[in-house]
């Protein structure tokens, strides 16, 4: 009895000094590609919190919940993303080896320790620590940018910037300095860098931001954005009363910006409802953006279902003669390009808009034969998934050139004329033009629509709540195509090849023909984005169920989800009677 109570008292110390020890700040890395940062805490009694930031997505601070150290296994929860961890602790206490869990999903997760809170109490914050935000202007286009500023141990100073308007958050970057009111620092990753002058006050940066040409760029100190609350469990909703929840959900959103407006369309085992709200009207054309990727994908598996192209045939083939010449190696297909897996970068290094309002519009088959020429066609033996404007954009001109018609033609033969879709196209009709809504910026400043060029196969297209619908419901029930005369028959065989899953994009998420899938759930989805439009479309066969949401917005602001992912989930959570995120 001695000994085992004695291994209990010892146990029991143990556990404090390693519960003590955990306390700090920890890294992490989701899916080989998302950066977390965890932030653990001790209070006097024992008890531990838990919060966490994803810079690149722009969400800090996000509450975690029943966090405990149980043995040497750490768990927490943070609702407001239906996330969890559990961890096992190293022999040296340095390092949480587990798995993290959302929505059904599991991904690997490590977390090493960088700071622990007696390094982070010793470090006094600089007068530049916090979020600041501010807008450079070059010619009639605007780009907002946000930076974060944390002093660290050792007396460095760490700092990550967010394009707001190109979606890119979390940037990283280094040389951080502050002499007196004086703060210089450099983004590698956008050759960049910024000199600027902190004001009395220290609310506000008078500054300079040069790349290539020198910008003047003033920042201004802002609080940080509260992360949506998650509402709870109600009683399912049935699809003819959804109508009423939302109208209730958005009223204060469209109080508060009225010339916002939101189309969300719902198909649920064959019944339908498409709702409006703010400025929009249930007819309202949007801008899709990279939804344009699914319909270019699809007329890809048209033309193989057709036998005019294969899937591994090298995209060299399709390109007009003398372009580019066959690589030594392996070279980049028609289903890489599909499947982000080219080895292209996002976009081409010669994308030099004449004006950001429409940054794709001068980029003609000129300027992609002069980087193919360039860059070649090879692919490296081994590539991973790398989201590529380029490579979907050069998938639809290489399509549009074997199919000897425009994209807009190609599209309209093989996927929206057989479907019906009327108003799913890049060239509006006057009468579509009456329904083409306003679009704004994310700082709600009009924005004119976007044309593509050359790389319209990455994001085109404009369309309806109600043709999204028709579409998902016609790749949800591919077999009422089968026997249909010409490109309506193929169908049948070419919507299951494009949506089956191809390749790991990461943890559960696996990538069809430019669709991304979480196979576990059965659930296809993408989102899309231009200067002025935000939308998403969320489609599952097992549950006979699809949702579409489309916005008159670019909705990217830092450190909250997007307002398309939050009406989807929302909408998705009421229907199956689950806690909901809420749209305020």
């Amino acid at each position: 009895m001695f000994l085992l109570g004695g291994f209990l008292a010892a146990t029991a110390v143990w556990g404090q000094a390693a519960t003590q020890s955990l306390a700090g700040d920890w890294q992490g890395t989701l899916m080989g590609q998302l950066p977390l940062v965890l932030h653990l805490r001790v209070a006097a009694d024992g008890g531990m919190t838990a919060a966490m930031d994803s810079p690149a997505q722009g969400a800090m601070g996000l509450a975690g919940a029943n966090a405990k150290l149980s043995g040497k296994t750490l768990s927490f929860d943070v609702p407001v993303i239906q996330g969890s961890y559990s961890g096992t602790l190293s022999a040296d206490g340095k390092t949480l080896t587990g798995d993290w869990k959302q929505v059904g999903r599991t991904f690997p997760l490590v977390f090493h320790q960088t700071a622990t809170e007696a390094e982070l109490e010793a470090v006094k914050p600089t007068p530049v620590d916090g979020d600041w935000e501010g807008a450079l202007h070059a010619g009639s286009a605007t780009l907002r940018v946000a930076f974060h500023f944390h002093a660290q141990p050792g007396g460095t100073i760490a700092c990550s910037m967010d394009s707001i308007d190109q979606g890119a958050m979390g940037i990283g970057c280094s040389d951080v300095k502050l002499d007196g009111q004086k703060l210089m620092f450099s983004v590698p990753a956008v050759h960049g860098s910024y000199e600027g002058t902190l004001s009395a006050d220290g609310k506000s940066i008078a500054g300079t931001w040069s790349q290539g040409t020198p910008l003047e760029l003033n920042l201004t100190r802002t609080q940080p954005v509260v992360v949506p609350k998650m509402l709870p469990a109600r009683p399912p909703v049935a699809l003819k009363d959804l109508p009423g929840v939302l109208e209730e959900e958005f009223a204060p959103l469209v109080q508060a910006w009225p010339q916002g407006g939101v189309v969300v369309g719902v198909l649920d085992h064959g019944q339908r409802e498409v709702m409006a709200f703010g400025s929009a009207k249930a007819d309202s054309i949007f801008e899709i953006g990279s939804v344009t990727k699914t319909f270019t994908s699809l007329a890809l598996a048209q033309m193989v279902a057709q036998k005019k192209v294969t899937l591994e045939e090298p995209v060299r083939e399709l390109l007009p003669a003398g372009w580019v010449t066959k690589p030594n190696g392996p070279e980049i297909t028609l289903l890489d390009l599909a499947t982000h897996h080219s080895g292209l970068p996002r976009l081409p290094d010669n994308l030099k808009p004449a004006s950001m309002a429409d940054p794709y519009a001068d980029y003609g088959p000129e300027q992609l034969e002069a980087f193919l020429k360039e860059r070649g066609v090879g692919r490296p033996e081994k590539t991973e998934f790398a989201y590529s404007n380029l490579g979907v954009g050069l998938l639809g001109f290489a399509l549009a050139q074997k199919a000897g018609a425009p994209y807009a033609e190609l599209i309209h033969n093989e996927v929206t004329g057989p479907m019906g879709l009327k108003d799913t196209v890049i060239t509006l009709s006057p009468e579509q033009q009456k329904r083409f809504i306003q679009g704004y910026t994310g700082a709600h400043t009009a924005q004119g629509p976007w044309h593509l060029n050359a790389l319209a196969g990455a994001g085109a297209l404009r369309s309806t709540a109600a043709d999204l619908l028709t579409y998902c419901e016609t790749l949800m029930h591919p077999e009422r195509f089968a026997g249909k005369r010409g490109d309506a028959g193929t169908l049948a065989e070419a919507i299951p090849l494009a949506l089956t899953p191809r390749a790991d994009v990461g943890g559960n998420v696996r990538i069809a023909l430019a669709w991304l899938v979480k196979p576990a759930e059965g659930e296809y989805f993408h989102d899309g984005g231009t200067g002025g439009y935000s939308s998403l479309v969320v489609f599952n066969p097992k549950k006979d169920r699809a949702i579409v949401v489309l916005y008159n917005c670019l909705d990217l602001m830092p450190r909250r989800p997007q307002l398309t992912d939050r009406v989807a989930a929302n909408v998705a959570a009421l229907l199956e009677g689950k806690p909901a995120m809420s749209l305020e």
